[in-house]
Order: C-alpha cells, then structure tokens, then sequence
C-alpha cells in the first residue's frame, strides 16, 4: 500500500475511487427505491454527448458530461411527470440519443470513437488534479443532499401519495434525484466508466438490503460496501494491472452474490428470535396448525 502511496497519479485515483464509492450508493439507494435501476445507464449515454462536445471544443469533460447528464436527466422526469413519456421510452432516449450524438460529436471532432473508450470503461490514472477538486466539491452536495434529506427523498421515492399528504413538493423532490443521479454518473466515468457506473449505484444497494434490514441501515450498508469495493478495486488493479472500473464491478458483484447465502442466515436467526421462549413444542405445532 505504501508503494501505491508514493505515485501521485495513484494518490488522486485512490481519492476518486473513495467518492466515488460514496456517492454512487448514496444516490443509487434512492434510484433503486424507485425501480429506476436502469437510470444510471440511460445517464452514461447521454454524459457521452457532453464528452464529444467536449472533444470537439477542446474544454474539460467533466463539466460537459455534467451539463449534458442533468439536462437529460429533467427533461426525460418533466416528461414522464406530465404523462407524455413513460419511464421506459425516456430511458430509450437517454440510450440512444445520447450514444448517438457522443459518436458523432467525437468524429467530427476528427478524434473518432476510440476517444470515447477512456471515458466508457473508465481511466482512474488520468485523473486531474483539476478532475478531483470537481469531484470533491460535487461529491460534498451529493452527500449533504442525499443524507440531510433522507426522510423527504425516502418519502417520496417510496409512495408519492403519501407524501404528498405530508405537504410535499413531489416533483420538486423527483427533480433532485434524478438530478443528484446525473451529477453522479458524469463525476464516475473517470473512475468506472459510463458503460459500468449504474452498476456501482445498484449492486451494493442491492447487497446491503440482503444484509441489513431498515432504510437508514440500508443507505450506511451501501455506502459502505461501495467505498470498500471502489478502493479495494482501484488497490487491486494497480497490483494485477486491470482495468480499474471493472475490477471494482466485479468486487461489487462478488459482495452481492455472498450476500445471498449470508441473507438467508440473517433471515433464520431472525425468525428464531422472535420465536418465545416458553413455548413448548405443543404449543408451537398448536400455533401452525
């Protein structure tokens, strides 16, 4: 680890992978209450026209991928809100409107598509110093948000009726995660790539509610399961040179499918628990019968 320590491009990949690690759950967890865990997808393609503008401007590609993911992401939720696309069609626009006018921009830039590959798979080494204070600063809102206000964001994730009756503002609350989604995706595709950062927003949430049952428990589970598969990923590439992104998916999806049998031991002891004590074998086969 010390070694790692000693390269600087390695110091601002670590520092990528760990908020990378926390804000992709973070916001995933919400995506996943909403059965929209395809977004972070539908997201990484549209970030791919922010980056071929960005290649045929010659500016930054992060702000563009943000820019470009956002206006995506509220458009794509006004519509659904007001009945004129489902969820389904606005994900097909995402998919192929945003792949295809990534490849466009980029060729005509005279790079090519082979300029895109860095940003779909991801390129922890070639984070800037310039890339990691954006991610930071970006990092902080996510997190502030998607924390300070867990109780709304869970409120109407989860029955949009009921929350209303507690007098709030629905839509306004759906903008800012879809939002807080598309700021996420853009700010990860230097660290596992736009094709593969829906992944790291679904899969520890996914682990997390085999493991912990409760939404606080849920969301501090996530969280933490991805920040420990995002470092651990980013360590392990560098010793076995891999591609990062995809060895911090697989780190995740290896989490998820031990989970599963560990859930299933979770859900036994739970169950003995709350078996009382003083019934008696009688009494028990009195209470299935």
């Amino acid at each position: 680890m010390i070694e790692i320590l000693s390269y600087p491009f390695m110091q601002r990949a670590l520092i990528a992978a760990l908020l990378t690690g926390l804000i992709a759950p973070a916001i995933g967890t919400y995506v996943v209450q909403r059965r929209l865990s395809l977004l972070g997808d539908g997201l990484g393609h549209v970030a791919l026209a922010g980056v071929g503008l960005a290649l045929l401007t010659g500016a930054a590609p992060i702000p563009l991928a943000v820019a470009a993911c956002i206006a995506g992401a509220v458009v794509v939720e006004v519509l659904r809100q007001r009945g004129k696309a489902t969820g389904d069609v606005g994900l097909a626009v995402l998919f192929y409107g945003g792949l295809a006018a990534g490849v466009f921009l980029s060729g005509i830039s005279g790079i090519g598509a082979g300029g895109l590959v860095q940003y779909l798979f991801g390129s922890l080494t070639t984070v800037t110093r310039g890339d990691l204070r954006l991610v930071a600063v970006l990092a902080i809102v996510i997190l502030l948000t998607t924390l300070g206000l867990a109780p709304q964001l869970y409120a109407v994730s989860t029955d949009e009726e009921f929350a209303r009756t507690q007098g709030l503002r629905v839509r306004l609350y759906h903008i800012a995660v879809v939002t807080l989604a598309a700021v996420t995706v853009a700010l990860a595709m230097r660290t596992v790539g736009l094709l593969l950062v829906s992944a790291l927003m679904v899969v520890p949430v996914a682990a997390a509610r085999n493991l912990v049952r409760g939404f606080t428990a849920g969301l501090l589970w996530a969280v933490a399961i991805g920040v420990t598969t995002a470092v651990g990923g980013a360590v392990g590439s560098f010793y076995l040179d891999a591609a990062p992104g995809a060895f911090i998916v697989l780190l995740a999806i290896a989490v998820f499918m031990l989970s599963w049998p560990l859930s299933y031991l979770l859900r036994r002891r739970r169950a003995a628990a709350v078996l009382p004590e003083s019934v008696d074998d009688d009494e028990l086969l009195a209470l299935h019968t």
